[in-house]
């Protein structure tokens, strides 16, 4: 079988139902296929789902996974992060994507953490070195931040309280990764940056998130896409192709593995591996 000649990785969400549990377990049978090094599972707004995230992070292990939860601070406690860093820890969990995160709709009281840089700090200093620690990467700009030099510089900072390796945002234009990786090699950051990859499940759906973080779609993907209208098949098959080629370039480039926004489905991402030939 062909295999990627950089690490995998794939990320999900907690699923809302036990119907929804059950899908997600053959989905992580059905792409590991791919080997993938590990599978993320986010976190809602304000630790929304924390329960879920836990929940789901076991049923991946228990299929015999590395897991990775997200870990958003906004809103908590130094003693409500130890405590959920312990639950992971007794359950055998040394890998995190420490973020920010979001407060929920209606909240305005953000808890003893402001940034991520403040997370990765308390989990350095009070959890030692045993954790790899995941952070977010915006290649383009951080969709709260005006300045990209500001944006940044905090990158950097954040990756100097204790990061491991940085995930990307999703995005369609590979100079912009590889851009935001040179500006970041200037400013002492070593460690791996990892572009996160989103197939094109909906491409309504992409161009709302986009609009939402700051995410350029290239004019000639999006007239395309636009032309097709109503033809699924064609979407589907051009959708494979721009993502397809978006990785080839990146891997080509020297990109240190792929991150992939599964949105809990299998199909686009292997056939995306397929049409690479990462997989037979």
């Amino acid at each position: 079988m062909s295999r990627a000649p950089i690490p995998l990785s794939i990320e999900f969400f907690p699923p809302n139902t036990p119907v929804g549990a059950d899908k997600l377990k053959t989905v992580v049978q059905d792409l590991s296929v791919l080997q993938p090094e590990f599978f993320s599972v986010t976190y809602g707004a304000g630790g929304s789902t924390r329960e879920k995230t836990l929940t789901t992070v076991r049923d991946i292990a228990a299929l015999g996974h590395d897991a990775a939860p997200h870990l958003s601070c906004v809103g908590s406690t130094r003693e409500n992060i130890a405590d959920i860093l312990e639950t992971y820890r007794a359950q055998g969990i040394r890998r995190i994507v420490a973020l920010r995160g979001d407060l929920p709709s209606g909240t305005y009281v953000a808890g003893e953490f402001r940034y991520a840089s403040e997370l990765v700090s308390f989990i350095r200093e009070t959890q030692g070195s045993d954790w790899h620690i995941e952070v977010a990467a915006y290649p383009e700009y951080h969709p709260e931040q005006r300045y990209a030099k500001k944006d940044l510089q905090h990158f950097a900072h954040k990756m100097k309280c204790g990061a491991d390796s940085a995930i990307t945002q999703f995005f369609f234009n590979p100079d912009a990764y590889f851009h935001f990786v040179e500006e970041a090699r200037k400013l002492g950051v070593e460690a791996p940056i990892v572009p996160g990859i989103m197939p094109i499940h909906s491409f309504s759906r992409i161009v709302q998130f986009a609009a939402r973080d700051g995410i350029e779609i290239p004019r000639w993907v999006q007239m395309k896409m636009e032309g097709y209208l109503d033809d699924a098949a064609s979407v589907r098959a051009f959708g494979i192709e721009v993502v397809a080629r978006l990785c080839e370039r990146l891997v080509a480039g020297g990109a240190p593995a792929i991150h992939f926004y599964a949105l809990n489905q299998s199909g686009l991402t292997l056939e995306i591996c397929r049409q690479l030939r990462w997989l037979a």
